[in-house]
């Protein structure tokens, strides 16, 4: 179904942008971000936290080197966190700054800074 391009951009960047796969209902819970509601579940399990770097996929952990890997994966993985929060489509894994903002926010997490990501997130 993806086109050369959509195929390079999600090896790329692991998403596509007006992905042809998305029905118009999936396009609606996406940009309101109702598709996320089914992790409250794995936060009442405790398997996901409100806030932290986002969950990835094997593939997307290659985009980390290795002592940044390894901090990377030291925290519980968030429902939402500062990338989303701060930047969402903005930054990407090709330009690094989607790294770099996952990281600071591992390196900077506190109780201060989880609220500001909160109500920026709302």
């Amino acid at each position: 179904m993806l086109t050369a391009e959509q195929l390079e951009e999600y090896q790329r960047e692991f998403k596509i942008d007006n992905d042809p796969r998305v029905t118009k209902i999936g396009d609606f819970l996406r940009r309101s971000s109702l598709d996320e509601l089914p992790q409250l579940i794995n936060i009442i399990k405790g398997d996901l936290s409100v806030i932290g770097p986002r969950p990835v996929i094997e593939q997307e952990l290659s985009r980390y080197e290795g002592s940044d890997r390894e901090k990377f994966l030291s925290v519980k993985p968030g429902l939402t966190g500062y990338w989303q929060a701060y930047a969402r489509n903005n930054a990407t894994y090709e330009s690094g700054k989607r790294q770099r903002m996952e990281l600071y926010y591992v390196d900077h997490a506190s109780v201060w800074l989880d609220i500001k990501i909160l109500f920026r997130t709302v």
